[in-house]
């Protein structure tokens, strides 16, 4: 596979490789919770968050500090659930592609 080389795939579009990244992610891991059979107090916060995250990937590149809430949100909501912790992995690798927001 390309991804276990390190590699990006190579896609159509001029869409950012972040963007991209982003969706597939959040894509993974929105399944992988969908599936997972356990019912958790915060599964709908996590729930919710992995919305707003595909949604912000949806529309462009994100803004930073709203990436940067959702994930811990759902870090928060899902992070003791260790058959999502690849996932959540994933998710934050993408994230953490945008970098910091510039300081003032």
């Amino acid at each position: 596979m390309l991804r276990s080389l390190g590699q990006r795939p190579v896609t159509d579009s001029d869409e950012d490789p972040r963007v991209a990244e982003l969706k597939t992610a959040v894509s993974r891991l929105r399944r992988e919770l969908a599936a997972h059979p356990a019912e958790f107090p915060d599964r709908g916060t996590a729930e919710d968050e992995l919305a707003a995250l595909a949604e912000m990937a949806g529309g462009g590149t994100p803004e930073i500090p709203r990436l940067r809430r959702s994930l811990l949100l759902v870090a928060g909501s899902i992070g003791s659930v260790s058959a999502l912790a690849a996932g959540l992995a994933a998710v934050r690798s993408a994230v953490d592609l945008f970098g910091e927001q510039p300081r003032h």
